[in-house]
């Protein structure tokens, strides 16, 4: 597979999946917290600590999937099997997390908050770690794998834009945000089925990515993170999905509350994401001249410059001033969004070498783990500040409360991104570094032949 290129057919095919991927990732990092609270009428902390179970009930779900698919064998592959059959619990659950319980009482609310978010994740996890272990998987090839993220991103952005600009939307035109939410579960529900079985209808996995792994499950596990450069991509990705995590989730409270023009979160989350969109094909090709690493640290820098910025200076400012740096950190997302996921492939490549066996799966489990704890910390976070600075919804907000929406926004999701950027800079594969493992793969492989033969 080095040096292997990939049709746009083949690459638009495996990348239509994160259309949904993305879609689930910003409908929960936007709009989750904010449903639980306002609509479904749980306390900001509760809702903080459910979304925070759910994501450590990963902890158990995402490396077991990924162990399962390394040793899966069938006539679709290893990993095609589970993007099928996970597709529709996936759309099952969509709709009963977003369809209010209408429970009374903290406790009752807060039960069925954390099992209806410990299932939609599982179900999640069944398409999204297979889905992953296949990109590298589907070529060896340092630049071609950054192209297939490029049209996998291009695909995520819609997916993003769909959540951010329709979700609203959606809600609002029924009578009231129940059956709004309701009918919008349903809909992103159904459009995350889609595309997994468009993905797996599309791609076909090769002969050579099949090999079954006979490493157990611990050992498995332990060589992960025995694996230098992946554990540096993983603390850095994890970070960056904290910071924003923290900085998307607060985005809705920051117009309705600092603004007062809660209709206008979904213009500046358009704008956020179109500019992402139109930066996303320019970070693949800066990065053909300056290294994926680099791409992706000046990514994060862009967003937290931009975030402070509008700690210091958005809440005394028109509301256009906001959309302004919504622009600016929309480059930083366009860096942002291909290289983690061009990167980490290296890092599994490497670990090849180190070990002779093919366990993407087990990788990209330990990397959706990072994901969603990011995403659990980053929640967590969010709810702990929102109930200590004494927010209270659907009223004027105090000075207090205000504050901690701004200092969500600005300083705690900024020193996130920075903290990211420094154990980035440690990260030691670059294209030269990266040519020189599959020459140790293919001596690697020479010698296995020639002992065989022997």
């Amino acid at each position: 597979m080095e040096g292997q290129k990939l049709s746009p057919k083949v690459k638009s095919g495996y990348g239509v999946c994160d259309l949904g991927g993305n879609l689930f990732f910003t409908v929960i990092a936007f709009l989750l917290l904010n449903y639980l609270t306002d609509t479904v009428g749980l306390a900001a902390g509760l809702a903080g600590i459910a979304v925070a179970i759910g994501k450590i009930w990963d902890a158990v779900t995402d490396p077991m999937v990924g162990y399962l698919s390394d040793r899966t064998k069938s006539r679709w592959g290893r990993r095609r099997p589970y993007v099928l059959f996970g597709s529709f619990p996936l759309f099952i659950t969509m709709i009963i997390m977003f369809t209010n319980p209408g429970l009374k009482g903290q406790m009752p609310l807060f039960i069925w908050a954390t099992l209806a978010y410990c299932i939609l994740c599982t179900a999640y996890t069944l398409v999204n770690i297979p889905y992953n272990s296949l990109t590298p998987e589907l070529t060896q090839d340092y630049h071609e794998r950054t192209s297939l993220n490029g049209y996998r991103f291009g695909f995520a952005v819609i997916g993003t834009l769909l959540g951010a600009g329709a979700a609203l939307p959606i809600v609002v035109a029924f009578s009231s945000k129940n059956p709004g939410f309701s009918f919008m579960g349903t809909i992103f529900g159904a459009i995350m089925m889609i595309t997994a079985l468009i993905t797996f209808f599309s791609v076909r996995e090769p002969a050579t990515a099949r090999l079954k792994p006979q490493t157990n499950f611990f050992k498995t596990y332990l060589n992960v993170f025995k694996n230098k450069p992946y554990v540096l991509i993983l603390s850095t990705y994890a970070l960056h999905i904290t910071g924003l995590t923290v900085a998307s989730g607060i985005a809705i409270y920051y117009f309705k509350y600092i603004h007062n023009a809660e209709s206008k979160t979904t213009i500046a989350m358009l704008l956020l994401l179109v500019t992402a969109m139109i930066f996303i094909p320019i970070s693949v090709l800066i990065s053909k001249k300056v290294g994926k690493k680099l791409v992706y640290g000046n990514g994060m820098l862009i967003i937290a410059i931009s975030n402070m910025i509008l700690f210091f200076f958005g809440h005394i400012q028109p509301i256009n001033f906001s959309f302004a740096m919504m622009f600016v950190m929309g480059i930083g997302f366009g860096f942002t969004y291909v290289m983690p996921w061009a990167i980490v492939p290296d890092a599994v490549e490497y670990d090849y070498l180190l070990t002779k066996e093919r366990t993407e799966g087990a990788f990209y489990g330990i990397w959706t783990f990072g994901i969603k704890i990011g995403q659990a910390i980053a929640l967590a976070i969010t709810g702990g500040v929102l109930s200590l600075a004494g927010y209270i919804p659907d009223i004027v907000q105090t000075s207090e409360a205000k504050f901690g929406i701004r200092i969500l926004l600005g300083p705690i999701s900024a020193s996130i991104f920075i903290i990211g950027i420094i154990i980035l800079y440690l990260y030691p594969i670059n294209e030269e570094r990266y040519n020189e493992i599959l020459i140790k793969i293919k001596e690697m492989k020479a010698e296995g032949l020639q002992e065989t033969h022997t």
